[in-house]
């Protein structure tokens, strides 16, 4: 019997009890791929700083959704769902870029379970370097120090396959038929936020992000719909328009019934549940919109999972 496909979802991981937010923020701040704060050999002093301050703040939000993210079991989820679609001769495991299991996890489980190769396939449907170029060189290092690396095919991104278009389109249907009147309205696309310098030097994030709506779009018919950014953190220039102020300007033009769409994520964690659905929830009544929903996370719906079998098995 030949030897199976391993299958890696990549994935930037999150806090799995209040006692791991500062550990995971660590992890984040001291990544240089994602942001680099002074001289490298200083980036860890500066970032242990940073997160002291921080950590306090984010353990608070963490509270507020049940005391830990649920991206580590939403992602197991569905890797499961994916090696059950994908059958014999594949078998899928989890990499977390900033927390268990991490990256080095997933290749010692693969080369257990006896996988003769790697697809990493990463979960960020839109490539910034910030992003699944994080996790890649993650996979490059742990790959190399392994002294034994696996033959690796990477899926990079996704942001205009059919079948993900057709995921985000159902998820956005779905919450739009959970309104009492749905002429009207608008529909707020909010995509995590990046420091416009990275746009600047030709990360390609931001047209991904412009095709995703396009091609959303066309399939909704005529919709009112916005784009905007969200997560911005620190005194440096980050995509405009932010969804705070997309909120305010929407609710000054009238606005009254608002369906934001989570854009860039594909699972529920902490940039959903809570700020989108607390923060803005909050400031969205306070500016007078009567009814704000959000469209379903894709998760493991499965149009995505048929989406990513589709990805893994044209990697070969």
């Amino acid at each position: 019997m030949s030897e199976p496909t391993a299958v890696i979802l990549l994935q930037m991981g999150g806090p799995d009890s209040l006692d791991s937010v500062k550990p995971f923020l660590l992890n984040l701040f001291t990544d240089r791929d994602i942001i680099k704060i002074g001289p490298s050999l200083l980036q860890p002093i500066i970032a242990r700083f940073i997160v002291r301050k921080r950590a306090p703040k984010v353990r608070g939000y963490y509270e507020k959704i049940g005391g830990k993210s649920p991206i580590r079991e939403l992602t197991q989820g569905q890797a499961k769902a994916l090696e059950a679609r994908l059958g014999s001769g594949y078998r899928c495991f989890v990499a977390m870029r900033y927390s268990r299991p991490s990256t080095g996890d997933a290749l010692e489980a693969a080369r257990k379970a006896g996988c003769g190769r790697v697809i990493a396939l990463s979960l960020y449907p839109h490539f910034s370097r910030a992003t699944t170029g994080s996790s890649i060189n993650e996979l490059d290092r742990v790959q190399a120090a392994s002294g034994r690396p696996l033959a690796l095919t990477v899926i990079d991104r996704f942001f205009d396959h059919h079948l993900y278009i057709d995921a985000l389109v159902e998820k956005i249907r779905e919450g739009l038929a959970r309104f009492s009147d749905r002429d009207g309205v608008d529909i707020v696309f909010s995509a995590h936020s990046l420091p416009q310098s990275f746009i600047d030097s030709g990360d390609p994030y931001l047209s991904h992000i412009q095709e995703t709506v396009r091609l959303v779009v066309a399939r909704l018919g005529k919709v009112n719909h916005y784009l905007a950014f969200q997560s911005r953190a620190g005194p440096v220039k980050w995509l405009e328009p932010s969804t705070e102020a997309m909120l305010k300007e929407r609710a000054e033009k009238g606005c009254k019934r608002m369906l934001m769409v989570p854009l860039s994520f594909v699972s529920d964690h902490i940039e959903t549940l809570y700020e989108v659905d607390i923060q803005y929830g909050e400031e969205a009544a306070a500016l007078g919109i009567t009814e704000f929903r959000r469209s379903p996370s894709l998760n493991s719906s499965p149009l995505f999972i048929d989406c990513l079998a589709d990805l893994v098995r044209q990697a070969g």
